[in-house]
C-alpha cells in the first residue's frame, strides 16, 4: 500500500501529461470496447455488446471516433515532444534519467529485477521512470504505426488503392486486428498488474490523474531518483501540495472504471481467443 509518513507531496507529472493520459485511456477503452465485438461479430456474444452501441454499425462508427481522438492524443503528445526539444531546448528529454529513450541502465535493472524475483539479489534502484514503463510508452509507438496504420488503410480503401496492391488490405485486415488483441490483452493485464495491481499500488495507484505522489512513496520505489534529486539540490524543484479530497476520488473513481472494464475485456479477449472462431 502507498505510504507518506513524512505527510509530502512531489509532482510527478503536469496537467497536460494527466489530460493526455486520460484521453489516451478513454480512446484505448473505446476502440477495444467497439473492436472487439467487431472482430468476433460471428460470436453470439458480439451482439450483445454491440447493441449497447445501437449496433454493428453504430459501433463501427464509434470506433472510428474513438480511433481519431487516440490518434489526436498522439499528436498531441508529439507536440509537446518537439516543443519542448525545439522551443524550450530541453535536450534531457533524449537521454538521461529524465528520458523514455531505453538506456544500458534499463538492461541491467531488468536483469537485476529478475534476480530479485527469484531472491538471487537485491532489488534495482530505479530512477526516474523504469524499465518496464519505457517498454510501455514506446508500445504506443509500436501501435500506432501498425495497428494505426492498418486501420486507416482499412478506413479509406479507395484511396490507399492507388499506391498498394489489393492483396494488401488482406493482409491490414489481419494484422489490425491480431495487433489490436495482443495490445488489448497486454494492457489490461501486464500493464493494470505494473500501475495498479501489485501489492505496492492496490488497489489503485492514483498518480497519473492527480499528477503528485508522496514524498515517501518515491524515497522508497525509486531510491535512484531519490539519491539523484538530493544531490540536485533538494526536493524544492518538485515539492507540491497533496492533491484535494476531491482530485483523489476522482482518480480513484475513473481508475477504478478503467480497470474494472479492461480486466473485463482481457477476459473476453481470452474467452474469444480459447471458444470462439473468427
Amino acid at each position: 500500500m502507498s505510504t507518506n509518513s513524512s505527510g509530502g507531496w512531489v509532482r510527478r507529472f503536469d496537467r497536460s501529461d494527466s489530460v493526455l493520459h486520460g484521453c489516451l485511456m478513454v480512446s484505448f477503452l473505446g476502440v477495444s470496447l467497439t473492436g472487439l465485438p467487431l472482430l468476433f461479430s460471428a460470436a453470439p456474444w458480439a451482439a450483445g455488446i454491440v447493441s449497447a452501441f445501437g449496433g454493428f454499425k453504430a459501433a463501427g462508427i464509434l470506433h472510428r471516433c474513438f480511433a481519431l481522438l487516440m490518434i489526436a492524443t498522439f499528436a498531441g503528445h508529439l507536440g509537446k515532444i518537439f516543443y519542448g526539444l525545439f522551443a524550450l531546448k530541453d535536450y534531457a528529454i533524449l537521454w538521461g534519467p529524465r528520458s523514455m529513450v531505453p538506456n544500458p541502465k534499463d538492461l541491467s535493472d531488468m536483469v537485476g529485477h529478475l534476480k530479485w524475483f527469484l531472491g538471487l539479489g537485491e532489488r534495482p534502484a530505479f530512477d526516474r521512470f523504469t524499465y518496464w514503463e519505457k517498454f510501455d510508452y514506446w508500445a504506443v509507438f509500436w501501435g500506432m504505426a501498425v495497428i494505426g496504420g492498418s486501420g486507416l488503410m482499412l478506413w479509406f480503401p479507395a484511396a490507399f488503392s492507388r499506391i498498394v496492391p489489393g492483396w494488401v488490405f488482406n493482409v491490414a485486415l489481419i494484422i489490425h486486428g491480431e495487433e489490436a488483441l495482443m495490445a488489448t490483452t497486454f494492457i489490461f493485464t501486464v500493464h493494470f498488474f505494473n500501475g495498479h495491481i501489485r501489492p505496492e499500488k492496490f488497489p489503485m495507484d492514483t498518480v497519473i490523474f492527480t499528477g503528485r505522489m508522496p514524498t515517501e512513496e518515491l524515497r522508497l520505489e525509486r531510491p535512484a531518483e531519490w539519491a539523484r534529486v538530493q544531490e540536485e539540490g533538494g526536493l524544492a524543484a518538485i515539492d507540491s501540495p497533496a492533491p484535494s479530497h476531491g482530485l483523489l476520488v476522482l482518480g480513484k473513481t475513473v481508475g477504478t472504471i478503467g480497470v474494472f472494464l479492461g480486466l473485463s475485456l482481457a477476459g473476453l479477449c481470452i474467452y474469444a481467443l480459447v471458444f470462439a472462431h473468427h
